[in-house]
């Protein structure tokens, strides 16, 4: 602690001692605040710039004066001065109920306009100038963003955007939707030549990362034109994309940005293999089929055991018969026993009230519990 006193002190002490100024210097330097603008000397003229003489504002005047301004100035041509001449002379016919309107006019423009030209000059007291409103903005936008309890929510604004894309939809449907009739083409079937079968994705109109994939369906099987080695070579090329169950090779791309480019890359990988699996130097006989990618789906069937034969459809019909027959033979009899009545006997008796007792503990002394009756150990009633 003394060691920072000792040091505080000696920094006071170099502090309070005048400096020996040189005797050859003449006058003191100025420091120069930091500033973005550049040093004016006194009593040198400051070049007005020509963007400065655009922002000046001019009084906005009568006619009559600026003609006559005009008028004065010797850099106009005969026909100029022929037609300002011309002007001045109609507006000196003019009647004064109309001059006295114009000034009037003028100013009230100059009352309005006075709040424009006003320089705003920012609060040097705070910090960066945030509390200075910004003059760009030509109205106050404070408190725009308040609920005053005269709208409907956020919520309800964007159920009311869905209704009305629902109805723009309906409108589509029922009004344009039918103009695309004549446009319509019957449907042909593929040939045998036709294999590929591709598949496209379109989100009506609106733009999606996932509508420019493309995707390719063909059976190995169709290409007519390769031999049974061949086609096995193909599937062998094709690797995981070929689906053993359902003898298919799929194959998609989305590396383009459009659906044209993706089709047509797959149309020439397509060939690229087609031209692979016919190139007879190396046949992969010798490589059998991977298709550890696929998961076979186990396909259960009904035993033809089960199935209901005329014969055995015979016997239950006559099994039934039979029953009937035992049914009514035991009504005439009296045997056959009505399960309904006997519920119905059963309660009416009283004995599943007295087999449904419930026994109260009694306390000490033989007296009851509280919310019990009796004495010590007793069966009561639910």
């Amino acid at each position: 602690m003394a060691s920072s006193a000792n040091a505080l002190r000696l920094g006071l002490r170099t502090c309070s001692r005048q400096t020996q100024t040189s005797s050859l210097r003449i006058a003191a330097i100025q420091r120069r605040a930091l500033s973005a603008t550049a040093t004016r000397c006194e009593g040198v003229p400051v070049p007005k710039r020509e963007d400065d003489a655009k922002l000046e504002f001019t009084r906005p005047y009568n006619p009559g004066e600026f003609l006559s301004e005009k008028l004065r100035s010797d850099d106009l041509q005969d026909w100029e001065r022929e037609r300002y001449e011309r002007a001045l002379t109609s507006w000196e016919q003019t009647p004064d109920d109309l001059k006295r309107g114009w000034s009037t006019m003028i100013r009230d423009i100059e009352q309005a306009a006075a709040p424009l030209r006003r320089v705003v000059m920012p609060r040097r007291s705070t910090f960066w100038y945030e509390e200075e409103k910004d003059t760009d903005l030509i109205t106050n936008e404070d408190g725009e963003d308040d609920f005053h309890e005269n709208d409907i929510m956020s919520l309800g604004h964007g159920k009311l955007e869905e209704h009305r894309e629902f109805r723009e939809y309906a409108r589509i449907a029922v009004w344009e939707m039918p103009l695309l009739s004549k446009y319509a083409k019957p449907f042909v079937p593929p040939t045998s030549e036709e294999v590929l079968r591709f598949r496209y994705t379109t989100y009506m109109g609106e733009f999606h990362p996932a509508d420019r994939k493309v995707v390719v369906e063909f059976c190995p099987k169709d290409l007519r034109d390769l031999t049974e080695v061949q086609q096995r070579k193909l599937m062998k090329l094709a690797g995981p994309r070929y689906n053993p169950e359902k003898d298919v090779i799929k194959m998609s791309c989305e590396k383009f940005e459009h659906q044209a480019q993706n089709k047509r890359y797959l149309g020439d990988l397509i060939e690229k293999m087609i031209a692979a699996a016919k190139d007879p130097k190396d046949t992969f006989e010798d490589i059998p089929l991977d298709t550890r990618h696929h998961t076979f789906t186990k396909k259960i069937s009904f035993p033809k055991e089960w199935l209901l034969t005329e014969e055995r459809k015979k016997e239950l019909e006559a099994a039934r018969q039979q029953a009937l027959l035992k049914d009514a033979e035991k009504v005439v009899q009296g045997a056959l026993v009505d399960g309904a009545d006997v519920v119905k006997q059963y309660l009416e008796s009283g004995a599943a009230e007295a087999l449904h007792a419930v026994p109260v503990m009694a306390g000490r002394g033989g007296k009851a519990l509280p919310g019990s009756k009796g004495g010590k150990m007793q069966r009561s009633k639910r």
